[in-house]
């Protein structure tokens, strides 16, 4: 189709020629120009702040080939990306926006929650970890990475939900799980989730096969916790009490009555049979609302909590059933790798 038979569209290329030759023209900082709105001023301004720290992986394994994408979210170089993108690799190398090639290698690797750490000598920029726990469904959401060879893209989209469970090539159920509709390809896996301020609130990590529109990134406060034990000790040591739940909050009455430190909690949803949990004596649809002396008002707290030195040690732990608030004595385990 010409351009003839389109009618009245507006080309952006048309509005770049009728500029004097060598003059760049700046649609962002323009306010006269109604090209761009603020819905995409936000996705722009996003991309601007931490598109330069994303990078493209490339990995070599012993049953082939895969590729992935990372950013870099420390001043010396080390990338956050997802152990399924890295695990088991045998040889990797990152790709800058620029184009520029290095070879990398891993320094961490937790299945348990698709989250890894790489790095690499290449001077690019970094961008620092923001927080996932403001979040709001509704709210708009950017996804970076390199779906399909596809270097650099961007999607956008909403929270769909928040405190989603997904299960990990583990096992494990990993908690607090961040539901979007802005749309993942292979390649994406590893790449950042960022918010409209420009604030990393997630790496992408799984789409469901066969859907659209739903897709999944695990929170920013998980990926920062795990980071940072990925790069102290190359592994995550955790302990083990054996629940399941997700974020709640607490009405506002029990807050005042018992003065609890936070108005949200953990919901029990399941107590594993022989665990340390079940022996202490809790139960489905208590609500964890402290542990071993600290405040538990999610997920990610009890994560944090549950740390190698916790095992075998006696902790008190408060809950919250009904309207009653409990004092209950659990002896986390050591658990095996």
């Amino acid at each position: 189709m010409s351009r003839g038979d389109m009618g009245s569209l507006h080309y952006l290329d048309d509005e770049l020629a009728s500029n004097p030759v060598g003059e760049k023209q700046d649609f962002l900082a323009n306010p006269d120009l109604d090209l761009l709105d603020s819905y995409s001023r936000a996705v722009v301004g996003s991309v601007q702040r931490v598109g330069p720290a994303v990078v493209h992986i490339q990995v070599k394994q012993a049953r082939g080939e895969g590729a992935g994408s990372g950013f870099v979210f420390t001043p010396d170089g080390s990338i956050l990306t997802n152990s399924h993108v890295v695990h088991a690799a045998t040889a990797l190398s990152v790709t800058t926006p620029d184009g520029e090639r290095f070879p990398a290698e891993v320094v961490g690797d937790d299945p348990d929650t698709d989250l890894a750490v790489i790095r690499s000598s290449m001077a690019t920029p970094s961008v620092p970890l923001g927080s996932s726990r403001r979040l709001a469904v509704g709210q708009l959401v950017i996804a970076i990475g390199n779906p399909l060879g596809f270097q650099h893209t961007v999607t956008a989209g909403v929270v769909s939900a928040l405190e989603r469970t997904m299960r990990s090539r583990s096992g494990r159920l990993i908690d607090g799980v961040i539901q979007t509709d802005a749309a993942l390809n292979p390649g994406n896996s590893g790449g950042p989730l960022v918010d409209s301020r420009g604030q990393v609130v997630g790496v992408n990590t799984a789409t469901i096969m066969g859907a659209q529109g739903i897709c999944f990134a695990i929170g920013a406060d998980t990926a920062e916790f795990v980071a940072s034990r990925l790069i102290r000790d190359g592994r995550v040591r955790r302990s083990y009490i054996g629940v399941m739940g997700q974020g709640v909050s607490l009405h506002r009455r029990l807050v005042r009555y018992y003065d609890l430190p936070s108005e949200s909690g953990l919901l029990v949803l399941n107590v594993v049979s022989g665990s340390p949990a079940q022996r202490a004596g809790l139960r489905e649809r208590d609500i964890v609302v402290r542990f071993a002396g600290l405040t538990v008002g999610n997920v990610d707290d009890l994560h944090r909590l549950l740390t190698d030195a916790r095992g075998g040690l006696q902790c008190e732990v408060k809950v919250v059933r009904g309207t009653e608030l409990l004092t209950l004595s659990i002896t986390p385990e050591p658990r095996a790798d």
